[in-house]
């Protein structure tokens, strides 16, 4: 947008200059030497105003836009040649019954008006243009121009200043929000990352926190007790070593949860940040019932698919399905579950090198016995990743396949005839729940640190 409101305006300079700056030339009527010598040397000027006034385009944006200063030095050139040009089409005017020169006057300021527009007030531009038409009426009047020619230029003026500035203003105007737009987006995200840096230093406080008081108090009881020969020192470092143990596995609980992706939740935002982009996305199936590690899985590849539609291609929509299925495992063939990507709007040209993104979500799949498969076909690019439900099974995918989507594959949840029932513990018969063999009760884990402490 940005590239595209600059060149335009470049292209407008360019577009005056070929449509009213060679009228001189081009004109019908009889014109001597002096008058070809004359429109030769406006039309010079004209072109020397396009290139010196399309180099300032860009400053001036820059400096509307807050992204640079725009040294007021560079308004000297085109202010010259503005003012060289007038007096040629004064010249012209006076000595040439021709009657075209004043329609020049359309043409000959946009070099100047265009970054000047973007430079000033509104206020300060209008003022400047009576100024400028004013100027003009003097000049062709001490030219001796008589007559509508030397009214014309008064309106033709300012008409053309209010042109240029409901063109240049506007547009600017817009492309100033567009970059507020982005800024907003980019601090709304560090905004993000420091929050959760700060909700991550929140949880390892109250994970390590309390515990290290515990220990630290434990360990002063344990060397007290150990200086007056007493036996508990033993039982109170028994004690430190259990809590180290159990802080370390709270610790591994608390980054495994800031790494795992929840499918669900990664479907949802998936659809979210599409349409925010204004790409119509669609998502069918559920991720209910699917099994933790699973779910982690193609929770990164759907995180790792949406990134690439973004930043990819020009894509209008976007499909995500899932789906149970089978899948062959050699001679066999086993329950399996498939996330399909599917987008529109890939471009040409494929990258020259391909990404680290797909490699590392084969690694997370390859584990689980998982596939992922990435086609093209014409404008359409589709993403496949399969994986057994058998295999994330004895890879520790963790349990909670519920009745969901797991269900449907064909597992037999427990209590059902041919699963193990639930409530049977595995001992022999007459044996309690959470009773060693010979019925001696088994150690309950402590619910809480402060009952440690009460205790």
């Amino acid at each position: 947008m940005d590239l595209y409101t600059r060149n335009t305006m470049k292209a407008m300079l360019w577009f005056f200059l070929l449509t009213w700056g060679v009228l001189p030339l081009v004109a019908a009527g009889p014109r001597g030497a002096l008058v070809t010598a004359l429109d030769v040397a406006l039309l010079v000027v004209n072109v020397a105003q396009c290139v010196v006034g399309t180099r300032r385009i860009g400053p001036a944006y820059d400096d509307y836009l807050g992204h640079g200063a725009f040294p007021r030095r560079l308004l000297v050139a085109p202010a010259v040649l503005l003012g060289v040009g007038t007096a040629l089409i004064s010249v012209l005017t006076a000595t040439d019954a021709r009657s075209v020169f004043p329609l020049l006057l359309t043409d000959l300021p946009i070099a100047l008006m265009i970054p000047y527009a973007l430079l000033v007030p509104v206020r300060t531009f209008l003022l400047h243009c009576l100024g400028y038409a004013a100027v003009v009426v003097a000049v062709f009047a001490g030219a001796g121009v008589r007559g509508m020619e030397l009214v014309a230029p008064l309106p033709t003026v300012v008409i053309t200043g209010a042109l240029m500035l409901i063109t240049v203003r506007p547009g600017a105007w817009g492309l100033r929000n567009m970059w507020q737009a982005e800024e907003a987006r980019d601090v709304q995200a560090r905004l993000a990352v420091a929050e959760e840096r700060l909700r991550f230093g929140r949880d390892m406080h109250d994970v390590l926190g309390r515990n290290l008081a515990v220990i630290a108090l434990k360990s002063e009881l344990a060397v007290e007790l150990a200086e007056r020969g007493r036996p508990e020192a033993v039982a109170q470092m028994i004690e430190v070593q259990r809590i180290a143990r159990e802080s370390q596995r709270e610790v591994r609980e608390v980054v495994r949860g800031y790494r795992e992706a929840d499918l669900g939740v990664e479907l949802d935002g998936a659809r979210g940040v599409l349409e925010a982009a204004g790409i119509d996305c669609a998502v069918t199936g559920t991720a209910a019932g699917l099994p933790a590690g699973v779910q982690s899985a193609l929770g990164w590849v759907v995180r790792e698919a949406t990134t690439n539609v973004l930043r990819h291609g020009n894509a209008r929509r976007c499909t995500i399905r899932l789906a149970a299925g089978l899948a062959s495992d050699g001679p066999a063939v086993t329950p399996a579950v498939t996330l399909v990507v599917e987008n529109d709007g890939v471009p040409d040209r494929a990258p020259a090198a391909p990404g680290s993104g797909l490699a590392g979500l084969r690694e997370r799949l390859a584990p689980m016995g998982g596939t992922l498969e990435a086609a093209r076909t014409g404008e359409r690019f589709v993403l496949t990743a399969t994986v057994p439900l058998h295999n994330a099974a004895e890879t520790g995918a963790g349990p909670g396949a519920g009745p969901g989507l797991g269900a449907e594959l064909g597992g037999k949840p427990s209590g059902e005839p041919g699963g193990k029932p639930s409530g049977d513990p595995g001992g022999k018969p007459g044996e309690k729940p959470g009773e060693k063999p010979g019925g001696k009760p088994g150690s309950a884990p402590v619910e809480s640190l402060g009952e440690e402490l009460a205790v």
